[in-house]
């Protein structure tokens, strides 16, 4: 009964597994993606694990137990295996769905997959600092300085614009005051010109 309690558990525990071969049996120059092989491990340690708890060892830790009800102890067994196995991919999914893994393990997967086509050597440090921190840091600063010139530059179309409209308003308000003045003027003027008449009208004949 043992036996064939342990080779059920085990079987439910591929069930519940994901789908995807093991790493052994795969054929050489074929690859797993980290997904699958993430799966595969939790698989593998839960088929371990329940090969370390099995019906056996479960009924020595219970014998006397086991001795007075057997089909419960097996009942318990199954339920607590089956239990353990539902609980741990749970688990495991909480965390793939909060560290976002299945995305960031399908992203690195693609990076491994672009490298394979890129012809050119991958860089590798050449053992001196300073210059592979240069190599590494110097199109970093280029970029930056350029963003920085191209960022200077329309600040200083901007300040250009400002100013000239600055510049135009000063015009406006210095040909208004002209204007005002003219105005004064010729009003001072009119109203001199109005005196004088009043003036005149009012001597006597």
């Amino acid at each position: 009964m043992a036996e064939a309690s342990g080779s059920d558990s085990s079987n439910r525990c591929e069930e519940n597994g994901r789908e995807g071969s093991s790493p052994k049996s795969l054929l050489p120059g074929t690859t797993i993606s980290r997904v699958k092989l993430l799966d595969t491990m939790v698989d593998t340690f839960l088929q371990k694990l329940i090969a370390a708890g099995s019906y056996q060892r479960f009924t020595d830790c219970y014998k006397r137990f086991y001795q007075l009800q057997p089909e419960m102890t097996q009942r318990i067994y199954d339920k607590f295996i089956t239990q353990l196995q539902t609980s741990i991919w749970e688990e495991i999914s909480e965390i793939k769905q909060e560290g976002n893994l299945e995305a960031i393990l399908n992203s690195l997967d693609k990076i491994v997959e672009e490298g394979r086509d890129r012809k050119e050597p991958a860089w590798r440090p050449s053992g001196i600092p300073e210059a592979d921190l240069r190599s590494t840091m110097a199109p970093y600063l280029l970029q930056q300085r350029d963003a920085l010139q191209r960022r200077v530059q329309k600040q200083e179309a901007e300040n250009r614009q400002l100013a000239d409209a600055v510049l135009a308003g000063r015009r406006q308000v210095e040909e208004l005051q002209l204007q005002i003045q003219a105005r004064q003027q010729a009003w001072q003027a009119l109203h001199g010109e109005q005196r004088e008449l009043a003036a005149v009208l009012r001597e006597p004949e």
